[in-house]
């Protein structure tokens, strides 16, 4: 018996992914996975963090690729947000085994994320928060980030984020998917219930249609990844393995 549990253990860190790659989302940058990032590279992961331009759907596809190829054997593709749109579109790479949605969008061929969020719609939805630039992008209002996308972190750390948000072309969320990864691989969901970007029950419904490997995070804001690493880290842990 020994033996045998020995083997299995051996067989499954043969098997288990070593390779994570996370994908920020609309108004932020790769800098909010520190806390993840940290836990996974202390568990033995090595770690990429793609830096999307958020200037159109297609470039953000292609900084994912582009880190994608330097990958040096499977990876779990990692998403929160707009990211999970991006991922579905880039995670056919052969190097992806895997796909983890992070209280993110999980649109199919056809969809897009403005169409997909009305079957959901959620509180950031129908309000004022979200601002237009002249030019076509998009921001949330400093004076309402707390209240919509990261309720549940401090407020000093919250007005940081919303000083460096990352603005998005507007456009970006009617992006539509041609190829989805997620029809193809295995993927999971991290839903967080007090979620006011994207609605939670929207996240489970994606996590219904793709019969992803479902978990919650009561009382976590859209912000999950930046609020609760240790749980967003298990998540994509037991994606690897």
């Amino acid at each position: 018996m020994l033996f045998t549990c020995c083997a299995l253990s051996a067989q499954n860190a043969e098997h288990r992914v070593r390779n994570i790659v996370l994908v920020h989302g609309a108004w932020a940058d790769g800098s909010g996975w520190k806390g993840v990032y940290d836990i996974l590279v202390q568990d033995g992961y090595s770690v990429s963090i793609v830096q999307e331009p958020e200037t159109s759907f297609q470039e953000d596809v292609a900084a994912t690729k582009r880190v994608l190829a330097q990958q040096n054997g499977r990876c779990i593709l990692v998403a929160d947000s707009h990211g999970g749109a991006v991922i579905t579109e880039a995670g056919t790479d052969s190097s992806v085994a895997g796909l983890v949605y992070i209280a993110a969008h999980m649109p199919d061929a056809g969809e897009n994320e403005a169409d997909d969020g009305k079957r959901f719609p959620s509180d950031l939805s129908k309000s004022n928060a979200i601002r237009k630039t002249a030019d076509g992008f998009t921001y949330l209002d400093p004076a309402q980030f707390h209240e919509y996308f990261a309720a549940d972190l401090p407020a000093e750390q919250a007005a940081f984020m919303a000083r460096s948000q990352v603005l998005n072309a507007a456009d970006n969320f009617k992006a539509v998917i041609t190829t989805p990864a997620w029809r193809s691989k295995p993927s999971w969901m991290l839903v967080a219930t007090k979620d006011r970007t994207i609605n939670p029950d929207l996240e489970r419904w994606y996590a219904a249609r793709a019969n992803s490997h479902k978990f919650e995070v009561s009382g976590a804001s859209h912000s999950v990844y930046v609020s609760r690493p240790k749980e967003v880290a298990a998540v994509i842990e037991e994606a690897a393995s």
